[in-house]
């Protein structure tokens, strides 16, 4: 169990760092030993030293391992040193050994991938590339600081290696989805999974708890509504009749969090998961048309059009909301407090109230329950649950009600909400009844490495495999050396 929970670690850290692009550039001498480099504002010894653990001075561009046509190089390796510490991930317990272990599994991966015609195309890669690329030049304010920022020539070899590099994580997902997509478990492999487990070493559980929520909102008015509607007409008025900056203006009154960039929204796809009737605007304009204010599940917008490429757009938009009112604020108020009374009052259950009363559609015809959105089970860790929610629910009692507290989307709308606890699961040893769906996930996931480790075995033997004499002696946890023995 200690292997798998490490191994996973392990693998999903260096799965998301392949995304990230090392600044590290490294000077080498005529013996091509790495350097200290005069454009770094430190010193390469320093800079090793501070964030990494302290290794003797290697080739730059050393080859440390050859997988069929892939090279790892030992600047390979650093590189994921340097990435686990960006991603704020410690390295004190990860050898160089366990890194170049993982890097020829990927490369594995990717050899086969080629070798089993598993294509990535271009076409599902660039809308990946062009938001990162989009969120770089956010975070840093223009095309030009990125580039400079990654030490690039310009932007587009910045986004041939982003794509490059997604390309190679996609393969080799796809590779090792296809390995494992046929692997399940009986009930009699989980039984015997379990009962393998000494009993002392069997997992513990977190406290779970079933969640139920009734939610209000405070009604909008036609008036506010139509004010809205008033001030984007004004705005495009201002646009097209004087053209003025749409830019500009999303910038100044925009309420979402593509204000700062003007309100770009790049390389929109209709497949993207932006609300129907904005797709439905967007891809009815002509590149520099500007829409008639619209509204949707988000607000009311309008948009422009800045490019089109194909069957990619760049958009811009503004969004507004409507103003409430205090006289609606205090309704709603009321509202939900007489709700929150007639459940304590054993007037109606509380699953009555959320299908009559609650305004939350998703959770409404469920009686309030909410589900984990990465199981969609109904029973949600408590250490592991929104900061927010967790605070409101940590002290109840089953069945008891909740304060009514006021939440905050992340348009800035405010609703009326509380819950309670439908079930509550104390922290406890693993029950093979109980816990039987857990504990089969976790037989799942021990079968699934298993036969990772078989296939990877397997195939280790039928392709070309060097591993450079500084790693002849790791113990890596696939046989990559015995065939060169």
């Amino acid at each position: 169990m200690k292997y798998t929970r490490q191994s996973s670690l392990l693998l999903l850290v260096l799965l998301v760092s392949q995304l990230a692009i090392s600044q590290e550039v490294i000077m080498v001498d005529s013996t091509g030993v790495a350097k200290e480099n005069p454009l770094l504002n430190t010193s390469l010894e320093n800079r090793v030293v501070d964030s990494l653990k302290p290794f003797k001075r290697f080739k730059a561009e050393g080859v440390s391992a050859v997988v069929g046509e892939y090279v790892v190089l030992d600047s390979d390796i650093d590189k994921s040193y340097l990435e686990f510490q960006q991603n704020g991930v410690s390295t004190d317990d990860i050898t160089r050994c366990e890194l170049l272990g993982k890097l020829m599994e990927d490369k594995l991966y990717l050899h086969q991938a080629k070798i089993d015609s598993i294509m990535v195309t271009d076409a599902e890669l660039n809308p990946q590339v062009d938001q990162l690329v989009q969120y770089m030049i956010g975070q840093l304010g223009s095309e030009e600081k990125v580039v400079d920022y990654y030490r690039k020539d310009n932007l587009l070899q910045l986004k041939e290696e982003l794509r490059d590099a997604k390309r190679d994580l996609e393969l080799a997902n796809r590779m090792q989805a296809r390995v494992v997509e046929n692997v399940e478990v009986t009930p009699e492999e989980v039984r015997v999974f379990f009962f393998a487990i000494p009993e002392d070493e069997r997992p513990v559980f977190s406290a779970e708890v079933e969640v139920a929520q009734i939610v209000v909102e405070p009604k909008i008015t036609e008036a506010s509504k139509q004010a809205v509607i008033d001030r984007l007409n004004e705005f495009r008025a201002d646009i097209v009749e004087n053209g003025a900056s749409f830019a500009t203006k999303a910038v100044l009154y925009s309420k979402d969090g593509a204000a700062g960039k003007g309100g770009l929204l790049p390389s929109m796809r209709r497949g993207d998961p932006y609300a129907k009737e904005f797709k439905d605007v967007a891809f009815s304009l002509l590149e520099g048309e500007v829409s008639e204010p619209f509204e949707t599940e988000f607000g009311f917008h309008i948009l422009k059009v800045d490019k089109i490429r194909g069957q990619e757009i760049d958009v811009r938009h503004i969004i507004l909301f409507p103003e409430l009112s205090e006289s609606t604020i205090n309704e709603a108020k009321e509202r939900v407090e007489k709700i929150r009374t007639s459940i304590i009052n054993d007037s109606i259950s509380f699953g009555d109230a959320a299908r009559l009363y609650s305004d939350e559609l998703t959770t409404r015809n469920n009686g309030g329950q909410l589900t984990n959105p990465q199981t969609l089970d109904t029973r949600l860790d408590l250490t592991k649950m929104d900061p927010t929610l967790s605070a409101q629910v940590y002290n109840l009692k089953e069945g008891e009600v909740s304060k009514i507290f006021i939440d905050q989307d992340r348009t800035g709308k405010k609703t009326f909400k509380f819950l309670t606890v439908s079930k509550r699961y104390d922290e406890h040893p693993a029950d093979f009844v109980k816990d039987y769906e857990k504990i089969k996930e976790l037989a799942l996931r021990q079968k699934q490495i298993t036969t990772i480790e078989k296939w990877q075995d397997k195939h280790i033997k039928n392709t070309y495999v060097n591993v450079n004499e500084d790693y002849q002696d790791c113990d890596f946890a696939s046989d990559w050396v015995k065939k060169i023995k």
